[in-house]
């Protein structure tokens, strides 16, 4: 499960001494742990599915995302490169998404109707690719392939 192999990855970076890392896990957990208690109550951690916690981590993911870009902006480079660090260690924990070809045959499809209401083509889109590419990277394809088409 993947919870224990995040706890399991906690202690060898303990041992390590991988401070980055184990502050990045902890905080990982802690998050893991609130969402658990939101969800499930008393039960917690125990009813945590892998789908659950991979929805904490690109929820973390997407934070450290955001910012990086922001600390880029504000000239805070120091701080971007130790968000950077994070989300690496944040992005193993991710399923590896699939590449922009094998994006675009998917979404070729939904983009070959004749709607040109983005939010449905968008919710189409997603209905599609699922959790094999996150839905910025499938958003863009879309505009691009859009754009294209006209």
């Amino acid at each position: 499960m993947l919870l224990d192999d995040i706890k399991k990855d906690i202690t060898d970076s303990l041992k390590k001494g991988d401070h980055i890392r184990v502050e990045t896990l902890r905080f990982l957990l802690a998050a893991i742990r609130n969402t658990a208690i939101a969800t499930y109550g008393n039960k917690g951690e125990e009813a945590m599915t892998d789908e659950n916690i991979l929805d904490v981590i690109k929820k973390q993911v997407k934070t450290h995302k955001e910012s990086i870009s922001a600390f880029t902006s504000g000239g805070r480079k120091e701080l971007a490169d130790k968000e950077s660090q994070e989300l690496a260690i944040l992005a193993a924990f991710l399923p590896k998404e699939i590449s922009d070809e094998e994006l675009k045959a998917l979404l070729t499809p939904t983009v070959a109707g004749d709607t040109s209401n983005f939010g449905l083509l968008m919710k189409q889109a997603m209905s599609v690719v699922g959790d094999k590419a996150d839905g910025g990277r499938v958003s863009s394809m879309l505009k691009q392939m859009l754009q294209e088409r006209q």
